[in-house]
């Protein structure tokens, strides 16, 4: 397991509008990690975030969404992918599929499409990480019982 004693590099999180999770085809640029995959909300950390606070920002900031808490099902920290001796977070988070109405889609990334979850896992081009977090996740927790 990674040492979280320091501060966190960042947070994503998978979220789902009902039964499906909202991803972010990343720009097609070289100066970026992973030019052209398809992302989760989040990004990197600010001075003196915590995690669920990065998170909350990231989530307005790219698809206009307010994340409450209590839509939080589970979290857990992962080495960074960039830079493996520091951590980020990750969380799985479900809001009701209506919210799809309340994305409002902001100036990073291509484009914003949902997925069922076996077909955002079988992504010939998503983030690659993502895969592992996301089983761990349903082993822990059984997944959700939609």
């Amino acid at each position: 397991m990674v040492d979280t004693t320091d501060p966190h590099d960042g947070a994503k999180v998978a979220l789902f509008l009902g039964d499906q999770v909202l991803s972010i085809l990343r720009d097609d640029v070289d100066h970026i990690p992973y030019p052209n995959l398809w992302d989760l909300p989040g990004g990197a950390r600010d001075p003196g975030e915590s995690p669920f606070e990065t998170v909350v920002r990231e989530v307005k900031e790219e698809v206009g969404l307010i994340l409450p808490a209590s839509a939080v099902h589970w979290q857990s920290a992962f080495p960074a992918n960039s830079t493996p001796d520091k951590w980020v977070a990750f969380f799985v988070a479900q809001m009701p599929a209506a919210a799809v109405h309340d994305v409002v889609f902001g100036d990073e990334g291509q484009r914003w499409a949902l997925y069922d979850l076996d077909a955002f896992l079988a992504l010939p081009n998503r983030v690659p990480s993502f895969g592992a977090r996301l089983r761990r996740w349903q082993v822990e927790t059984g997944g959700f019982a939609i």
